[in-house]
């Protein structure tokens, strides 16, 4: 446990579920953490030395926080919709920022994330143009099924599936209710693998952390599809160092990150590689776990140490990283509820005694309301738990066991979990 920054005033943006880990990392160094967010019951509030809510994206509040309280240093937690804060309070106080307004330009748009991807050869999926006016010679062109989404949310949040053209128009009204800048993009629904590429980079060296397997749920139609999990290393690993891998770190090199975290998520089709979201920041599914399992290092603490120092410590990835995870076999697995009010949970009472569960990250408990709002985004999600197996026999022993053990019960004793993943597609089994 490190005390170098014991009473060094740390301010973390966004108090979601996914950001409590963030949190007691920082108050185990002895650090007074403060949390900021747009809402008063965020739960990493609960974990704090002090919490402080702002009005909407209101940089100027955040700005006069992080004064008032002398911080030494300011980092954005699990929420996309913070970078652009997070870089211009930064800027603001003249402390550490792993990005600049450039790289944030980039990012925090998904239609511009994906004009940016396609000059550097990285593809996105295929987009039909549609504006706020929906003209109708726009509409006649769109081929569906289509997703709509706005350009500057995530999580699922705002997302839906749309077949014809008056659940299209459904879509919109929804996604630009959920976007800031009232802005959004109608893509291809893609129907194929999905991926996710985890990239670590320290002092200008980029390291490819890990390149994964996605699996969404399909029990919910007309919905973004949430995820059931993920397997890695990704059964696609090889062919997208060939094919992708360089043209993604040409990108990354020009619009100049030096330091940070960052997901891309994309598909795989006949043979071409699509990208289809970003996050530059811890990501709530947390690859990083099953990093810190295998690999020893960890990129919170990485994180928390450059908010106050400027640096990332002596974590030397070319030596620490391995994007095939030194043999071993890993995956997250995410259960994931229909709407209703839990009365009992099964199954996750144990996992401290199982050495290949080496986290669970839980956010639903028994009394809580999964509200219909919540349906189709990450918010139905019950808890993630993260496995590391020595072979991918053993992984899928593992996977199969939790999914037939945990078991979620209304008051009525009816079933309120989705189906998991098919396991032995997912590992390519017989």
């Amino acid at each position: 446990m490190s005390r170098e920054f014991e009473g060094k005033k740390l301010l973390i943006l966004g108090g979601n579920p996914e950001t409590i880990p963030l949190v007691e990392i920082a108050n185990s160094w002895g650090i007074k953490t403060i949390v900021a967010s747009a809402r008063h019951t965020d739960p990493a509030k609960a974990y704090a030395w002090k919490a402080y809510d702002f009005e909407g994206l209101d940089v100027g509040a955040v700005i006069k926080i992080a004064t008032d309280e002398q911080v030494d240093g300011v980092l954005v937690g699990v929420a996309d919709i913070l970078v652009p804060m997070y870089c211009k309070v930064c800027e603001a106080l003249d402390l550490p920022c792993y990005a600049t307004q450039q790289i944030v330009d980039v990012f925090a748009f998904k239609d511009v994330f994906k004009a940016t991807c396609e000059r550097y050869g990285v593809h996105g999926i295929p987009e039909f143009y549609l504006d706020a006016e929906m003209r109708r010679e726009d509409l006649d062109k769109i081929v569906y099924p289509v997703m709509v989404k706005p350009v500057d949310n995530g999580g699922g949040v705002g997302m839906t599936v749309a077949y014809n053209e008056e659940e299209l128009r459904a879509g919109v009204a929804l996604a630009l209710e959920n976007s800031n800048k009232k802005r959004f993009i109608v893509e291809k629904y893609m129907q194929c693998d999905d991926m996710g590429m985890y990239y670590t980079f320290k002092d200008g060296y980029c390291s490819a952390s890990c390149i994964y397997d996605r699996y969404t749920t399909d029990e919910q139609p007309g919905l973004s599809r949430v995820c059931l999990g993920g397997t890695y290393p990704s059964k696609h690993l090889e062919e997208y160092f060939e094919r992708m891998h360089a043209n993604a770190l040409r990108m990354f090199k020009e619009i100049g990150i030096e330091n940070g975290i960052l997901m891309l998520s994309g598909f795989y089709e006949n043979g071409e590689f699509y990208v289809y979201d970003t996050g530059f920041r811890l990501q709530g599914e947390a690859p990083h776990l099953l990093m810190k399992a295998i690999h020893g290092f960890d990129q919170r603490e990485m994180l928390i140490r450059f908010a106050l120092t400027g640096s990332e410590g002596d974590v030397d990835l070319s030596r620490d990283d391995d994007t095939r995870l030194r043999g071993k076999w890993a995956a997250t697995l995410w259960f994931l509820l229909k709407e209703g009010t839990i009365t009992r949970i099964e199954g996750l009472d144990q996992l401290d005694q199982d050495k290949r569960v080496v986290a669970n990250i839980q956010r639903l408990h028994e009394g809580d309301t999964v509200r219909p709002e919540w349906i189709g985004n990450e918010k139905q999600v019950l808890t993630r738990m993260y496995l590391v197996c020595d072979s991918k026999l053993e992984l899928a022993d593992t996977l199969k066991y939790y999914m037939n053990t945990v078991k979620v019960l209304d008051a009525e004793g009816r079933n309120m979990l989705l189906k998991g993943f098919d396991v032995n597609k997912a590992l390519e089994l017989k």
